[in-house]
């Protein structure tokens, strides 16, 4: 006999005595654990089918350790943005034994009760409106700052709009502010920025802009790679 039934999100077929790596469980190792979430079961030439599950069946099973599974790699590139970003995930995994199929009679578990939350008093809440007014004043001044005669500095390659902002707000607006500034000084501006930001040729694309040079600071950006010759 066998069965297809949903455990943690997925389906799996499923027969006795098998092992079976799942999403990790609430279980504790060593206990006991049913799902009812049954989609079909096969006994030789007899299926039964679900609508969409069957009603009475059941798959018992026992957890018999929690671990985690291989490492995956995920790398993310951005061409000629200078934006490299690698991350590593391991997914928590639990490892079952299945002990018996119910085809019929089975009853499912009671659903746990919903704990009511307290509500809170009125006076945190006039304690907090102060800070409230505070965060919603916060953008209207950034945003003050922001505005005026600042160039778009999206246009120097390697330059993007989060970085673009996090210059405005070091005092770095226009192309001429770019220009006179040393890479140092910006890499430190931008340090906050995740991603790997090659700083060495803005202040020259931003002078050929402040200048309206805009053909020569085409051909210049044909020759660079994430912002470096």
């Amino acid at each position: 006999m066998y069965a297809i039934v949903e455990i943690a999100g997925h389906q799996f077929k499923v027969e006795k005595d098998q092992k079976v790596f799942v999403n990790r469980l609430a279980t504790e190792e060593g206990k006991k654990v049913s799902f009812d979430n049954v989609l079909l079961i096969g006994d030789g030439n007899n299926v039964t089918l679900g609508a969409p599950a069957i009603d009475g069946a059941q798959v018992s099973a026992k957890v018999l350790k929690h671990l985690k599974g291989d490492k995956v790699i995920v790398f993310k590139k951005k061409r000629r943005k200078g934006y490299r970003v690698k991350n590593g995930h391991r997914q928590s995994l639990s490892e079952i034994v299945i002990e018996s199929i119910v085809a019929s009679g089975a009853k499912k578990a009671a659903p746990k009760k919903e704990t009511k939350k307290a509500e809170p008093k009125k006076v945190e809440a006039k304690a907090a409106a102060p800070k409230t007014e505070a965060k919603k004043a916060a953008p209207k001044a950034a945003a003050k700052k922001a505005t005026g005669k600042a160039d778009d500095l999206k246009k120097i390659e390697g330059i993007g709009p989060k970085i673009a902002s996090t210059l405005v707000e070091g005092g770095i607006a226009t192309f001429a502010d770019l220009a006179k500034a040393k890479p140092a000084q910006i890499s430190e501006i931008i340090a906050g920025v995740r991603g790997n930001h090659v700083t060495d040729t803005w202040p020259k694309q931003a002078k050929l802009a402040a200048d309206g040079k805009w053909d020569e600071l085409k051909a210049l950006q044909d020759e660079l790679d994430g912002g470096k010759a």
